[in-house]
């Protein structure tokens, strides 16, 4: 019942969340051209102050986006599992999931060594499964709307369609750097 619940508890309240945000009209999108194809992306840098994340290539910026993090992404940095909190910190991209209920998603390593050792202090578990994914299946209808709110578990959420374009251009060991 418990396990049940930590499934369905988190999609009822995005799907809650994205529900209210139907209306609201699409947020402002950086105006850069497609990535070209073939060209992948060397590193990522999120700025949770700011809702953006930039995929970059040789130090220039080949694409960015408007994002939603953990709706306790303003209380700093993750640190036990079931904060709401985004990560902060260095990390990469270690694996993908097709078969997401976010669209697609792209695993980010956290915990690291130290966020577990940081948990481990309090007597909490540091949480895990932080991914860049898309929006809940079945809710790509709500499009950019849904980066007008934090509304993940501490997760980066873009639109299906730029989880495609991530998905297409970032692999597996690209450096990610999330930022205050």
């Amino acid at each position: 019942m418990i396990r049940a619940l930590r499934i369905i508890l988190p999609t009822a309240v995005a799907v809650a969340v994205l529900l209210t945000l139907r209306d609201i009209g699409d947020p402002p999108s950086p105006d850069l051209p497609p990535i070209p194809t073939g060209v992948m992306a060397d590193r990522i840098l999120v700025d949770k102050s700011d809702r953006r994340m930039v995929l970059l290539r040789d130090g220039e910026v080949i694409a960015a986006y408007r994002i939603a993090l953990g709706f306790g992404a303003d209380d700093g940095p993750k640190r036990v599992q079931g904060d709401g909190r985004t990560p902060e910190g260095l990390y990469e991209i270690d694996w993908r999931n097709p078969d997401s209920r976010f669209h697609l998603s792209l695993h980010i390593s956290y915990p690291s060594k130290a966020d577990r050792a940081r948990a481990h202090t309090m007597d909490q578990a540091p949480g895990g499964d932080i991914m860049i994914h898309g929006l809940p299946n079945g809710m790509e209808w709500v499009d950019a709307a849904h980066a007008r709110q934090d509304w993940t578990e501490g997760c980066i959420a873009v639109t299906n369609a730029e989880m495609q374009e991530i998905w297409r251009h970032v692999p597996n060991g690209t450096p990610i750097e999330i930022r205050a």
